[in-house]
């Protein structure tokens, strides 16, 4: 169990802007943000964009909405993206033939050879960090652990 003078500032101040989790937690997202910004401009790619390309290297052929659960997005905000990837030729997007209401988005032979053109982000960015790979796993796993607890409430 916490103490509550652990989230005391320096000066005792629980309302202090160093002593807020949310706030080092949007720091370092701006922070991180900015890096994969900097790593997937030879990919002419942008990081929400990235993120589409991760699902669908993981699981090819997956409809809108799987994709939209898997990154917590809705379809107004998935679909531009998605449509952006369709107009560089990396996704193709058609309709399911087991149900018309569902759109099916699959990789293009582009799309998949953008994912060797990749490979090489998640260690640049590890690098970038000043983190061994266990603290980046520890982190991870922290931060997962963190975001369950908060969707649970």
């Amino acid at each position: 169990m916490t103490d509550d003078n652990d989230n005391l500032d320096q000066n005792g101040d629980m309302l202090a802007l160093e002593s807020q989790l949310c706030f080092a937690l949007y720091a370092a997202q701006l922070s991180m943000s900015k890096l994969y910004r900097r790593l997937l401009k030879r990919l002419d790619i942008t990081y929400p964009q990235y993120l589409v390309m991760l699902v669908l290297w993981e699981e090819d052929h997956l409809t809108v909405s799987g994709i939209g659960e898997r990154l917590s997005l809705d379809s107004a905000t998935l679909t531009p993206l998605l449509k952006r990837l369709e107009g560089v030729e990396l996704v193709r997007r058609a309709r399911s033939r087991e149900d018309e209401r569902q759109v099916e988005v699959s990789l293009t032979d582009k799309g998949h050879a953008l994912r060797e053109q990749a490979r090489a982000l998640p260690i640049e960015a590890q690098r970038a960090t000043g983190c061994s790979e266990p603290e980046m796993k520890a982190l991870r796993d922290q931060l997962n652990d963190l975001k369950r607890h908060l969707d649970s409430i």
